[in-house]
């Protein structure tokens, strides 16, 4: 039996997180804070310096001043952040579906290249016209959906487009597997895919293109979907793609 102060034991121990995966692209980050709840700061600074200590050099990054109070101003709020760390990701207000589209198409034109859905934060329930008439319009504008909510309730509304599912958790995976292979847009984060074999199956059953990286810095950890990418048993090519070249491609970041 190896001594517990063998310093080589270190090689062999799944949960050392010294040899972790840069990350390229982290497709769940948000700036702003909830009023009503405690929580870590959003402030922008605050967050990539969070970002920074975790080896993220990029973020889609969304506004919960945009999903809670003011979408235009929030989203022009995060408009100002990018540049080389930052792609800027509008919200919509899904209880507002005249402003939704309007909102869309603004994004559209001054370059962002997705909008985010918070439908738990917003009370909207996936059979509600705004997610399905929403999700249609920024498809048409070429526009990425990041869809909050559960998978298994929205992914009807949803299909048809380029969809990555921020919400996907692993006991919910198989559901996610089934509906993604009729829908070719369908995408997962791996924040909640942390189960032993999570990543793989989906590597196995569609293929690693599928997942996207997401921690949604600053609410949790980004260390521990970097830790499970790093113990996964996809090969390095395939962990470098979710690490941040599938959401590069995806964005249309590679062009």
């Amino acid at each position: 039996m190896t001594h517990p102060t063998d310093r080589s034991a270190a090689a062999v121990n799944p949960f050392t997180a010294d040899d972790l995966p840069p990350v390229g692209l982290d497709i769940d980050v948000l700036v702003g804070r909830y009023p009503d709840r405690p929580g870590p700061s959003g402030e922008p600074a605050d967050v990539a310096a969070i970002l920074a200590a975790n080896g993220i050099t990029r973020a889609a990054v969304a506004s919960l001043r945009a999903a809670l109070f003011d979408v235009p101003s929030g989203n022009d709020e995060t408009a100002a952040l990018a540049g080389p760390g930052v792609v800027p990701v509008g919200g919509v207000d899904l209880r507002d579906p005249l402003g939704a589209e309007r909102e869309v198409v603004r994004l559209a034109e001054r370059g962002f290249r997705a909008i985010r859905l918070f439908p738990d934060d917003q009370h909207v329930e996936p059979d509600f016209p705004a997610v399905r008439h929403v999700a249609r319009r920024a498809t048409e504008a070429g526009l990425v959906v990041l869809a909050g909510g559960d998978v298994r309730r929205f992914w009807r509304p949803l299909r048809g487009a380029t969809v990555v599912f921020l919400d996907t958790h692993f006991y919910h995976l198989g559901d996610f597997v089934v509906v993604a292979r009729d829908e070719p847009g369908f995408h997962t984060s791996t924040r909640l895919l942390n189960s032993p074999d999570a990543l793989e199956t989906v590597a196995a059953q569609l293929g690693a293109g599928r997942l996207l990286y997401g921690s949604r810095t600053p609410l949790y950890e980004a260390v521990v979907p970097r830790l499970r990418l790093a113990r996964s048993g996809l090969d390095p090519a395939d962990v470098a793609a979710v690490a941040g070249g599938n959401a590069r491609r995806i964005l249309g970041l590679d062009t």
